[in-house]
């Protein structure tokens, strides 16, 4: 049975050095993070179940290892493969070289058992300064042969993206970072934004850290709805694509009705509650 909710798209491109936007897409704004689902079966059932309440984004990586997973749930789903974007990551310890990035492309699209993948990540900045360029250079050749349709990165920082204009003929499209309202990170959402990428907000619930907290519960009291609702359509309302983790079917459903909760009377509480509140990995601030 699917739900009643609109989930909104989003515009995603690539800058070039005339400015120019090239290989522009549309992507769903909200969708299904399927992070520490690595008990066999977790990942695929938790995609069915999204599928079938009407999600249309599932974002994996390959340090999750249940990309398989992915590619099973969209078979069984019998659900058109160009009905689903999916997101997936180069894993930060595959990103040492121009042939490797390309290798663990192919090795994805396996794994996925698809044609294309719509968004392609390099999962942080790679440790040896000296591996960014080939890296970007292959995510690219990965674009312009159709491996990927879209290709980004996740848990850049204002540094790392500024350095990209040096090397980069097409800038990235989309960067995954930590945002929630106890991390809304303004700096970085417009260095982000500044190099035309958009934000892609995950641990939209600080990893479930601050679900507890009394401030977010009283907003969510007067708003009559959950807590976790709250911030994940705080990070959606922000303007970035949205994708909580759940495997628990009830939950799954909860999540996108958040797209149908007005925030608006208490954007200003929920702002308040920044206090730079960094939940787990954060390579943003790395040299």
């Amino acid at each position: 049975m699917k739900f009643l909710v609109v989930v909104g798209f989003m515009q995603i491109g690539h800058t070039m050095p005339d400015g120019s936007q090239a290989y522009i897409h549309n992507v769903p704004q909200f969708g299904l993070g399927v992070f520490l689902m690595s008990k066999p079966g977790e990942c695929k059932a938790s995609v069915l179940t999204a599928l079938k309440a009407g999600y249309t984004h599932i974002d994996t990586a390959r340090a999750y290892s249940n990309e398989h997973e992915v590619g099973q749930a969209l078979k069984e789903a019998d659900v058109e493969r160009s009905s689903v974007f999916i997101t997936t990551k180069l894993r930060r310890g595959h990103a040492i070289g121009y042939e490797d990035t390309l290798e663990h492309c192919r090795t994805s699209l396996e794994l996925l058992d698809t044609e294309y993948i719509d968004l392609y990540l390099v999962h942080a900045p790679p440790e040896d300064p000296e591996h960014r360029a080939p890296v970007w250079k292959a995510m690219e050749h990965c674009l312009e042969q159709g491996w990927v349709r879209a290709i980004g990165v996740s848990n850049y920082g204002p540094a790392h993206l500024e350095a990209m204009k040096e090397y980069a003929t097409y800038m990235p499209s989309v960067n995954q970072v930590e945002f929630n309202p106890w991390l809304q990170r303004p700096q970085l959402k417009q260095a982000t934004e500044h190099v035309g990428a958009k934000v892609m907000a995950y641990s939209p619930l600080a990893r479930g850290h601050k679900v507890d907290d009394p401030e977010l519960g009283t907003i969510a009291e007067r708003l009559g709805c959950t807590p976790a609702q709250v911030a994940i359509k705080f990070c959606y309302d922000e303007g970035c694509i949205t994708i909580p983790k759940s495997s628990n079917p009830a939950r799954i459903v909860e999540n996108l009705a958040s797209l149908d909760i007005d925030i608006s009377s208490e954007i200003e509480a929920i702002r308040s509650l920044e206090c730079n509140y960094v939940s787990g990995w954060d390579p943003t601030t790395e040299p």
